[in-house]
């Protein structure tokens, strides 16, 4: 593909993007199987291409005189990103071949003039909604906040399955595999690899093995300030697509040593033969390698409403060689009856904005609406209500969003804080005394913590957004 039939591409899909609710990765993959003649390095392009813009829709709208299709975003980001003169954008507009057609007199008059003062919002990067929540929150630091939410290329996170491997022996599998991985500051457990290039972790045998998962270091975190630990009823309200459920199972686990994941020799068998080998018909073979069953020291529970992600949970808990009680949760949170007061730590990841998120998946900034909020806002609430009832006295509730706003964190903690007496909060120190964090985590998140709630975000933790509440039930 030629330079401009490849910013054509990229229009198309991220008109394609602007018409649908799939991830950006999604759309992109479908256009490349549905156009096999683009190679490798032209997906990667239009890939980059796509992502520029995304990441910088707000200021590239604001550019192009509010226009908000592919061709206009895709223009403005060849002067405004890449910094091109406008010869050289109308070279790449001459409408020859499958390149886009050539720019217009309003198209080149948008370009070529002075962009004038930003408002705060569109250098920002953020939908123009929610800049004041970010403002109350973060104060003089929202622009930072917002700028390492929208900006950079999130890492990938590891999580290292310590019950059947261990962290020094994940390194040493994705050194060999041609990776450099990295501790995390925070969780104990986990890893973490650049985002470019790209790795394919599904493809590694670690992942195969289920020595590793995919859990970015604040999804872990929120984990770990669970306190779960061997003999514990647990429950996962809202399982989601399991990363969570995965992390608790194995807090029920014991902790591989490097001696129990070394390798032992097997002790030879005899199989019968007829041309015999020890004297009497009997040839000696290695003994078969037994598969580890793993109990769970645990009894967990995990909760959806959505029977399909509690089935794409299965395969996962087998690979990592654990286990749970999958369970589907009644729309009026019905099919829990026999968990009431009975369980010594709830978790409740309840479904949110994902503005968290936002580094890894910026095309969902520009598809959230202020209505949506108040909508997620009252759903949290009546969940967590629900959840809330199947703690036993002296159990412990924790509330988790990926969501970066006050309008779901605060708003719903305040909300069930009022509606909810016999909880009382929990300092996060307290909660930070758990395995599988770090000295720095309990010193830094220590610190980042307002009593019993704690923020994680890009800027402060080098982590995706989240935000937890922990309780625990005193009546």
């Amino acid at each position: 593909m030629t330079p401009a039939a490849r910013l054509a591409a990229a229009a198309s899909v991220l008109d394609s993007i602007a018409h649908s609710r799939q991830p950006a990765e999604v759309v992109l993959k479908a256009w490349g199987a549905a156009n096999r003649y683009a190679g490798s390095k032209d997906r990667r392009a239009i890939a980059d291409r796509v992502y520029k813009v995304i990441r910088a829709r707000g200021r590239l709208v604001w550019a192009m005189g509010g226009r908000e299709d592919g061709r206009a975003l895709v223009i403005g980001s060849l002067s405004l990103i890449d910094g091109l003169p406008l010869d050289e954008i109308e070279a790449l507009h001459s409408g020859d071949g499958y390149g886009p057609r050539p720019l217009s007199k309003q198209e080149r008059g948008r370009i070529t003039s002075a962009p004038g003062e930003l408002p705060g919002w569109v250098a920002a990067g953020l939908p123009e909604f929610v800049v004041e929540d970010f403002k109350i929150t973060f104060g003089d630091r929202w622009t930072a906040e917002a700028h390492e939410l929208m900006a950079p290329r999130a890492p990938i996170d590891l999580r290292v399955n310590l019950a059947k491997t261990t962290v020094e022996g994940v390194e040493a599998e994705l050194a060999e595999a041609g990776l450099s991985p990295t501790r995390t500051p925070w969780s104990a457990a986990g890893l973490r690899l650049s985002a470019e290039p790209p790795p394919n972790v599904q493809a590694l045998e670690a992942f195969k093995q289920g020595h590793i998962e995919i859990q970015d270091e604040g999804s872990q975190v929120a984990c770990w300030l669970t306190g779960v630990q061997p003999g514990m009823t647990v429950v996962d309200y809202c399982a989601g697509g399991g990363g969570k459920t995965l992390g608790l199972a194995m807090l029920g686990q014991p902790v591989a040593t490097k001696a129990a994941v070394a390798e032992a020799p097997a002790a030879p068998v005899a199989v019968w033969s007829p041309v015999g080998g020890d004297g009497q018909g009997a040839v000696v073979q290695p003994k078969p390698k037994a598969k580890p069953v793993v109990e769970s020291g645990i009894r967990l529970f995990a909760y959806d409403v959505v029977q399909k992600r509690l089935d794409n949970i299965r395969p996962r808990l087998a690979r990592a060689g654990v286990s749970a009680d999958l369970r589907l949760l009644g729309q009026n949170g019905g099919g829990v009856e026999d968990l009431v007061r009975q369980a010594d730590v709830v978790l409740v990841d309840a479904p949110c904005s994902g503005s968290g998120t936002w580094r890894r998946r910026p095309e969902d900034a520009w598809r959230l609406k202020p209505a949506e909020i108040e909508r997620l806002h009252a759903l949290q609430v009546q969940i967590l209500g629900r959840a809330a009832e199947l703690v036993k006295p002296g159990g412990r509730l924790v509330f988790v969003t990926c969501s970066m706003l006050r309008g779901e964190n605060e708003a719903t903690a305040d909300a069930f804080e009022e509606n909810n007496p016999a909880f009382s909060p929990l300092p996060v120190v307290e909660a930070l005394k758990a395995a599988n964090l770090t000295d720095a985590a309990r010193e830094r998140l220590g610190a980042l913590a307002e009593g019993h709630r704690l923020r994680l975000s890009p800027a402060s933790t080098g982590t995706d957004g989240f935000f937890a509440a922990v309780y625990e039930r005193t009546a």
